[in-house]
């Protein structure tokens, strides 16, 4: 199995841009209740995923390779379920406001600022990464997995922290 180029290149350009259009465009007309639950479960998501990548770390330099490939599978799993949820959410409900004041506000921002920058950016590392490792190219796909990796757990738990910022604001 392999991706194509071409395949990677539209996910990884369709993504950023479905989640921007999600701030452009009229929401659709839902009632809160169904949705509500949905910041908390994203935020759910991430701290899995970031255990399932931490469980893959470990298993990839014991040697244990299938157990990492599965965790690995489950870790795009989940991203792909956190997808899904957040363009739920977002294409229903506005985004909130986040209500603190003084130094805690930049730190807030910076956060929120990086860790969307990044999360855009991992989405064709990860795709490429995997790539490697579907054909076999284990060297190249450790070369770029060294900076995947980091910058996948900074994306993931940066998004709990985001949610444990703005959740009293909700």
């Amino acid at each position: 199995m392999r991706l194509s180029g071409t395949v990677i290149s539209v996910i990884s350009v369709f993504v950023p841009l479905a989640i921007s259009a999600l701030y452009l465009v009229p929401k659709f007309e839902l009632d809160a209740k169904y949705t509500s639950f949905l910041p908390a479960l994203n935020a759910t998501i991430n701290g899995t995923t970031t255990f399932v990548l931490m469980l893959a770390w470990i298993a990839i330099v014991k040697g244990k390779v299938t157990i990492h490939k599965r965790l690995m599978m489950t870790a795009l799993a989940l991203s792909l379920l956190f997808l899904l949820s957040y363009l739920t959410y977002h294409s229903t409900s506005e985004s909130t406001k986040f209500g603190g004041e003084g130094a805690i506000r930049y730190v807030y921002y910076f956060i929120l600022l990086s860790h969307i920058l990044l999360a855009g950016i991992i989405v064709p590392m990860v795709l490429i990464t995997l790539n490697r490792a579907l054909t076999e190219r284990f060297d190249k796909h450790k070369k770029l997995a060294r900076f995947t990796l980091p910058l996948w757990l900074y994306v993931t738990v940066t998004g709990v922290v985001v949610y444990l910022m703005i959740s009293p604001y909700y």
